[in-house]
């Protein structure tokens, strides 16, 4: 990857449905240059899917946690990895280091309807704690990494 694809992937990142034309413009290349670059992106795995950008508060959903969960043995951790996978309210799931294993990421509509989440995965058997942090305001939210 050289700077082109940089610059070509700093485009996307802006605005992913922007056309051809305009990042050759940007780029200094052809249009077909910039189709050839963006496809050999996606075939190597650096750009891994286009998506829209939802904001949860229209949506009802402006409700935001995080919530730790700590599983007591490794054994009950496909259990809860399954029931994440399905899970609605979670957004995102990452298995970290430290005191607890995952760090779960939840929108909701309500402090009530969180706290029906944080009651769903306690139940989930292996759950020995959680620890909730209630988001009161977003400084920055960026989707991908800077490049």
């Amino acid at each position: 990857m050289d700077a082109t694809d940089r610059k070509i992937l700093q485009c996307l990142r802006a605005n992913a449905r922007e056309n051809a034309s305009v990042i050759g413009e940007k780029v200094n290349m052809s249009v077909s240059a910039v189709i050839e670059r963006i496809r050999k992106l996606e075939n190597a795995g650096i750009i891994r899917q286009y998506t829209v950008v939802l904001d949860m508060d229209q949506l009802g959903q402006g409700v935001i946690a995080y919530i730790s969960v700590a599983i007591e043995s490794p054994r009950h951790m496909d259990e809860f990895i399954q029931f994440i996978k399905q899970y609605a309210p979670v957004t995102c799931c990452h298995y970290v280091t430290g005191e607890y294993d995952f760090y779960l990421v939840v929108h909701t509509d309500s402090t009530n309807a969180l706290e029906q989440v944080i009651k769903d995965i306690k139940n989930v058997p292996g759950v020995a704690r959680t620890k909730t942090q209630v988001v009161l305001s977003t400084i920055k939210n960026d989707f991908s990494a800077h490049i």
